[in-house]
């Protein structure tokens, strides 16, 4: 019997126990997932578009808020208070009233008295979206904010509305902060006032030039008439000085006319393009309006325009002020003007030109001009001056002019120089440095020598019709200082004839360093001829109140004051800056100019009881013109005379005005010193 066995189930082997895994932690949310949480590379430092719309958007809204804080916190200025015109004010030296100009030089007019083509030039040229804009201009104010970062001037790109605001509320400082004010007011303004409002306030307070604010003064100053009287034409022609007039009024310079014309045709062209003006209307203005010449106001008449032109240019010269700034007016100039030295000095040059200048008479003295200034040695103040018979007719002012030759009346400049350095002298093969003195004269064989003697040199007669400079006898016989008429000694020469001494001593002398005498002595390198043959012997063209402040350095023992003519410059009661004095600077030797003082006391005597260092022109001297500059201590005066022709560049021969023995015009410029000078103690 078989026995059944049952079998087991076999076991399933067991799974090995698998550890459950930890969960991965999330990450921390960030506020701004920047930089880029699992990103790599490049790609982790990109901001995604969200974030950039979300900066932009923050940045959109931080602005927003604060232009509304800035547009919140701005208020509109009280505009009469800003753009009221005011006059300048000028002192003489005591204190005392000179002259008050700019009253008449802005004339507010309505809208109505402009013409519409006057009125139409000004926004073609300006803004010739003015009536659909809303007063402001963006990128202006982008572009100051750029034009600061990069330092340079924030103008740019205003609008009429703007510059409105900017003459009538704001200063014409050019930063970003001003432009910001200028932007927010226009947006206020234009909310305010009416688009006619605004134009006929622009044109009320544009600058024009020529003194001229305003389109009323601007057509007076321009074209003597009044402005409803203006063509299109010259519409145009104003309407392009608000671009610059110191850059675009056409009377100024040539390159000033061809920048104007060119913007004077632009503008009527813009017009058509704008539709502001019919082509056939266009066609008829084909030729530019020529301005007048300019002209002054009746208050600066006689010698007063000339003092004034001259402390405007000290002023200019030593500030940051403008032609425009000072256009602007409000400012009181105290000058170093002395009102009886002005008068007498007028009356010296009247009073000779009336006695011995008869144009009816001889044509040779027609044209015939004088310019003349005083200056204080003893720290350079100018004054008194002679510009011209009339500023307001005669525009010139000859006392300050730089184009008239001085002659013989810088020999003073070289004999200083040589004294100062020596001189290389050659005699044949040698050539050898020598010393200088007043006293030295040239041998035959070209070498310096040392007079034996004192040389006595007299003077010109008071009347300056004479001259007696001991210079030698007739037959050429020596004197007791070894020199003869042929070889006078430096001083001789100096003071009477002597070219060709003259001539020879700068060679020697090196006229480069004769120049750098003549500079370091007061005149202005600008004013220096080349450095020919002729230099020494004055082909130079200094100004009048350069050689008197020249010649002060003579008595001053080689210290150097430069003229002024403005001490003081006040505006709402505060001090412009820029007016303090400097000091004395060393130019020459002490001994060097004691000597060459000395050595100039022969050259011209005069009715006062003291010693007097002069310098003049003489018969040798063949420029156009007659000088005679002298110190005294007290005062240094410089006077010219010469010829001018209308239209004529070049001045005129001086040959024969005055008649024959007038040493063509020599004694003339003496003899008007001496008059001036008659009454000074």
């Amino acid at each position: 019997m078989g026995t059944h066995t049952q079998r087991k189930p076999a076991r399933k082997p067991k799974r090995p126990r698998v550890r459950p895994r930890a969960r991965a932690r999330k990450p921390r949310r960030r506020l701004v997932d920047y930089p880029r949480h699992g990103r790599l590379g490049l790609r982790r430092w990109l901001p995604s578009w969200r974030q950039w719309g979300a900066a932009v958007t923050l940045t959109i809204a931080s602005l927003a808020c604060l232009f509304a804080l800035v547009y919140a916190s701005v208020d509109i200025p009280d505009e009469n208070a800003a753009a009221r015109r005011e006059a300048n004010v000028y002192y003489w030296a005591d204190g005392t009233q000179m002259v008050s100009t700019g009253d008449v030089n802005r004339q507010n007019v309505r809208l109505s008295e402009i013409p519409d083509a006057v009125e139409n030039a000004v926004i073609a040229a300006e803004n010739d979206t003015f009536y659909s804009d809303s007063g402001v201009s963006p990128t202006g104010l982008a572009r100051a904010a750029v034009n600061m970062v990069r330092g340079q001037e924030t103008q740019g790109g205003s609008t009429i509305t703007q510059q409105y605001v900017k003459n009538t509320y704001l200063s014409q400082d050019q930063t970003v902060t001003r432009k910001v004010k200028e932007f927010v007011i226009a947006l206020k303004v234009d909310r305010k006032k009416s688009k006619r409002e605004i134009l006929q306030g622009y044109l009320n307070t544009s600058w024009f030039g020529r003194g001229a604010y305003g389109i009323e003064a601007a057509a007076h100053a321009y074209y003597g008439i009044p402005a409803r009287q203006l063509n299109p034409s010259q519409g145009a022609a104003l309407a392009a000085l608000l671009k610059g007039a110191e850059q675009y009024d056409p009377s100024a310079s040539r390159a000033n006319h061809r920048r104007s014309e060119a913007r004077w045709k632009w503008i009527l062209d813009r017009q058509v393009r704008a539709g502001l003006m019919k082509a056939e209307v266009r066609a008829r203005f084909a030729t530019y309006p020529e301005p007048h010449k300019e002209s002054r106001t009746t208050s600066l008449s006689g010698q007063t325009g000339y003092l004034v032109d001259v402390a405007n240019k000290y002023v200019k010269q030593h500030t940051a002020l403008t032609d425009k700034d000072l256009a602007r007016g409000g400012y009181k100039i105290h000058t170093t003007f002395d009102k009886e030295k002005v008068r007498r000095l007028k009356g010296a040059v009247e009073r000779v030109l009336d006695r011995d200048i008869d144009p009816k008479k001889r044509p040779a003295d027609k044209g015939v001009q004088v310019g003349a200034a005083s200056v204080r040695p003893s720290d350079g103040a100018i004054v008194a001056l002679y510009g011209g018979a009339d500023a307001t007719k005669h525009f010139t002012n000859n006392a300050d002019t730089s184009g008239v030759p001085v002659g013989s009346a810088f020999k003073p400049f070289v004999l200083a120089s040589a004294l100062e350095h020596g001189l290389r002298t050659s005699a044949g093969r040698d050539t050898r440095w020598q010393p200088a003195s007043a006293g030295s004269f040239y041998g035959d064989d070209g070498l310096l020598r040392e007079s034996a003697a004192p040389d006595a040199v007299g003077g010109v007669s008071p009347d300056g019709s004479g001259s007696a400079h001991g210079s030698g006898s007739a037959d050429g016989s020596t004197l007791a200082d070894g020199s003869d008429s042929a070889h006078p000694t430096l001083r001789r020469a100096l003071a009477k004839g002597g070219n060709a001494t003259y001539v020879r001593l700068g060679k020697d002398v090196g006229l480069e360093r004769v120049r750098r005498t003549a500079v370091a002595s007061g005149l202005l390198e600008g004013s220096m001829a080349r450095l020919d043959r002729s230099f020494p012997v004055g082909t130079s063209t200094p100004s009048a109140i350069r050689m008197a402040g020249a010649y002060s350095t003579f008595v001053n023992r080689g210290l150097r004051h430069d003229p002024y003519s403005v001490t003081k410059v006040v505006k709402d009661d505060e001090p412009v800056g820029g007016f303090e004095r400097p000091g004395a600077r060393r130019a020459l030797d002490p001994d060097v100019a004691d000597e060459a003082a000395g050595a100039m006391r022969g050259v011209g005597a005069s009715a006062l009881r003291r010693p007097v260092t002069a310098g003049r022109t003489g018969d040798q001297d063949r420029l156009r013109s007659a000088w005679f500059t002298a110190t005294t201590g007290e005062l240094s005066t410089a006077v010219t005379m010469f010829r001018t022709s209308p239209g004529k560049a070049q001045l005129m021969p001086m040959s024969g005005v005055g008649g024959a023995r007038s040493q063509h015009g020599n004694v003339f410029p003496v003899r008007i010193w001496q008059d001036y000078v008659k009454g000074e103690g």
